[in-house]
């Protein structure tokens, strides 16, 4: 099972304020544990929203809308991709995420399992995606 650790954003992470070098320590260690009992996929944080756009789909047409966006408690600003055997590991992996603007920072994480080809009807285009996946590995 495929779980991903999403860090809410702040103004902090917004103002693209780099994170004190005491977070940046719990991080990597967090992150090391992770790879050492073989459950990290993937992980990094995101630049601010300035730096990014947004492509709205309505009425058959694609609008561009450039950063940055307004609502800061909407937006991500870093991740982290798990693999587990079961919701309550991810669970635990979960607790133990450090506080993501330092320990004494308000701060939010949501945790959020990814879908798996097997959670689909079986199709022509999923096992076009198994494929895809299978030539990534």
């Amino acid at each position: 099972m495929r779980f991903m650790i999403l860090v809410r954003a702040n103004a902090q992470s917004e103002s693209g304020t780099m994170p004190e070098q005491d977070l940046v320590a719990a991080m990597t260690a967090y992150h090391e544990e992770l790879a050492k009992a073989g459950v990290l996929l993937d992980a990094n944080g995101l630049k601010p929203s300035a730096e990014g756009w947004r492509v709205r789909y309505s009425g058959g047409k694609r609008t561009l809308i450039d950063g940055p966006f307004a609502e800061t408690k909407e937006l991500i600003a870093g991740y982290t991709l798990i693999q587990v055997r079961s919701r309550e590991e991810a669970i635990e992996w979960a607790r133990r995420f450090p506080a993501p603007f330092g320990e004494f920072a308000d701060g939010e994480i949501e945790v959020r399992p990814l879908f798996e080809l097997e959670d689909f009807t079986p199709s022509e285009h999923i096992e076009r995606f198994r494929a895809l996946e299978a030539g990534r590995r």
